[in-house]
């Protein structure tokens, strides 16, 4: 992995963030990518990263994000493909259709071009890693999150099916699907007196996951451990997916293990 240079999306925050540093702190290249520069310039200051600011929803910015890898580290291992948004209200709401628009645009359209920019590199690598990040909420539906739940779902199913496509490439396409992190998207859940329990409470491992656990998912599905994985999407969730959510699983009685 001495020679890792990945370009990691969303980097400016959460789980993004988190992936940047850890690839960092592991000796690879990085280019980190996000649409608000403030979150950049900490990782900015990090040995072999390189910054982008970028809409993902623009077919420039994942063509720009790959033309800096290619010039300023000379190639391309790995992408991840982790910028998204999230999208709440009733379907009904004034304004629901135009959010929506805009959250396949970032969360779907955005892996997609993300994905074609980054093929000729890997290609000229022999092959590479894409890792995406989904979420338990393309997995099964939530309250409210309509068109989150239907952008996360097409990503599990466009890593499916651009994972077949390019196997014989030997790029392969696999997504994570993380449940509660603790990130600014869910900060608002895990503080709210009444709903943060409630949620925990469906979790069997008890808690949130740090960002940094997601990372790691991620690092592993990029390195060579995981050579023959390809178009799945593995979910990071501390058993919540594994929850029908009829009964609450078994809590513990003080500190969960970590």
């Amino acid at each position: 992995m001495s020679n890792h240079v990945v370009v990691v999306t969303g980097a400016g925050s959460g789980i993004g963030r988190a992936t940047a540093e850890l690839f960092a702190e592991r000796g690879a290249k990085v280019v980190a990518v996000d649409v608000a520069p403030d979150g950049l310039e900490k990782l900015a200051a990090l040995p072999g990263v390189v910054t982008y600011v970028g809409d993902v929803a623009a077919e420039s910015t994942s063509h720009d994000m790959v033309e800096l890898a290619l010039s300023r580290f000379g190639g391309l291992s790995a992408v991840v493909l982790n910028a998204g948004i999230g999208g709440a209200g009733p379907l009904d709401s004034p304004g629901a259709i135009e959010r929506f628009d805009y959250v396949l645009a970032v969360n779907v359209r955005g892996v997609a071009l993300g994905i074609r920019a980054a093929l000729p590199a890997l290609r000229a690598e022999g092959g590479g890693s894409i890792v995406v990040t989904s979420s338990v909420s393309g997995l099964r539906g939530d309250p409210s999150t309509w068109a989150y739940n239907a952008s996360k779902a097409a990503v599990v199913n466009l890593v499916r099916g651009v994972a077949i496509d390019y196997a014989v490439e030997n790029i392969r396409v696999n997504a994570i699907a993380p449940g509660l992190t603790a990130t600014a998207m869910t900060s608002g859940v895990i503080s709210h007196p009444t709903l943060g329990p409630a949620v925990i409470g469906r979790i069997p491992l008890g808690r949130s996951a740090d960002p940094r656990e997601q990372a790691e998912v991620v690092w592993f599905l990029t390195s060579p451990a995981a050579s023959y994985i390809t178009g799945v999407t593995i979910p990071v969730d501390g058993g919540l997916s594994a929850n029908g959510g009829v009964l609450l699983p078994p809590s513990y009685p003080g500190e969960p293990p970590r």
